[in-house]
């Protein structure tokens, strides 16, 4: 390994860094809503407000500080935004009031979108072609490994600290991020400005436009289940409180794999690893309440789903940033919008399909639409194919 290339991997290192402190300050709150809201003098409700502002400010920032920040060099924009994931979790720590834990959280959304925006997609300038997809699965991986740390760190704060400790740890996490970044990013300079303009041409390229649409309807399908997780387990599955969580931590485990897993056969094809991913998505979901009687088979199950699901961002990322005559840029900034409503909108479809008709219910409801997103993907790869041959015998 080159000198070079061995100091862009230190660069990837402290990228991933940030995405996982960014994802961690995200989810670590989660467990802690009731101590936040006995504290702040509010209703648990409204204490969830604290987790919407911030995927809805994320949806919003993703394409905006792509756009704004085009200009600037990159490795500017990633400190940047490290620096604000740091301000967001120390006004968090110190919030005296609800509403200002709200501008912290808003903060926070305006540091996740933006980071993965422009972070996600940085290992080309960093790294060989080669390895590409390898350094950005690394990226990608601080999403699994922040997931599967949150709730067992949010329990182990609630029971020994106030939950402003959550925050502390979510700001000494982005201060490492930060320094690493500063020690070990190159300058990055700009390869292109983007305009407005070109996030909303991206519906116009078939190519975006599915891929859009399959990251929708397969992070909906995903939230739509995984939002109920832990209710299936103790009241479909009939699993002890301490059993679902050692349940969650394998899906989580699994993810990770699944992760680095997926960055091997994305090198072989895309298309095709997310539509077997699709596919395992749908049938995890569908057959899980079919077993929910034999607990080895539910344990199996959540492997599979952990497998495929930490692969898929990163599968549908790659195929987006493929997919951008822009550039890669581009086509995140509009994949962190889509997942970020698609994540929404699917736990809220959720909560009605189990509040309507129960949890069974709703896990039929997820497969059916991972079903949807995975025939969108077979359609893409058919016209692909009949493309090529088409161009072969002209």
């Amino acid at each position: 390994m080159s000198r070079t290339h061995r100091n862009g991997w230190f660069g990837v290192a402290s990228v991933a860094v940030g995405s996982f402190g960014t994802v961690l300050s995200e989810f670590l709150p989660i467990g802690l809503l009731p101590s936040i809201s006995a504290d702040l003098g509010v209703r648990i409700g409204t204490a969830g407000l604290m987790v919407v502002v911030t995927g809805l400010a994320a949806a919003v920032a993703a394409p905006v500080v792509t756009v704004a920040t085009s200009r600037l060099d990159r490795r500017v924009v990633l400190i940047g935004l490290s620096a604000v994931l740091v301000l967001a979790d120390v006004v968090a720590a110190i919030a005296w009031a609800f509403p200002v834990l709200l501008v912290a959280r808003v903060l926070l959304g305006v540091a996740l979108g933006g980071f993965w925006a422009i972070g996600a997609g940085i290992a080309p300038r960093l790294v060989a072609a080669a390895d590409t997809i390898r350094a950005t699965s690394l990226i990608t991986a601080g999403i699994s490994i922040a997931t599967v740390v949150s709730l067992p760190l949010g329990a182990l704060v609630a029971a020994t600290a106030t939950w402003r400790v959550a925050f502390v740890i979510g700001a000494g996490l982005g201060g490492v991020a930060l320094v690493l970044q500063l020690i070990a990013l190159p300058a990055i300079p700009s390869l292109q400005r983007i305009r407005p303009a070109a996030l909303t041409s991206l519906f116009g390229v078939p190519r975006a436009r599915v891929g859009l649409a399959v990251a929708a309807l397969l992070f909906a399908a995903q939230f739509a289940a995984y939002t109920f997780i832990s209710p299936f387990l103790q009241d479909v599955a009939k699993v002890s409180p301490d059993v679902v969580s050692v349940a969650l931590l394998v899906f989580g485990i699994s993810g990770i794999v699944g992760n680095f897993v997926a960055s091997a056969t994305l090198d072989r094809s895309v298309v095709g690893t997310l539509v077997a991913g699709g596919l395992a998505l749908a049938a995890a979901v569908a057959v899980l309440p079919l077993v929910a009687h034999l607990p080895v088979a539910v344990f199996a199950l959540l492997v599979v789903w952990g497998l495929v699901w930490g692969g898929l961002p990163l599968g549908l990322q790659t195929l987006m940033a493929g997919a951008t005559p822009e550039g890669a840029e581009a086509g995140l900034a509009m994949f962190v919008t889509t997942i970020q409503v698609a994540l929404a909108v699917g736990s809220s479809l959720g909560g009605v399909a189990v509040s309507v008709s129960g949890l069974t219910a709703d896990f039929g409801f997820a497969a059916v639409v991972a079903l949807l997103g995975t025939a969108a993907l077979v359609l893409l790869r058919a016209r692909s194919t009949r493309s090529h041959l088409t161009l072969a015998h002209q």
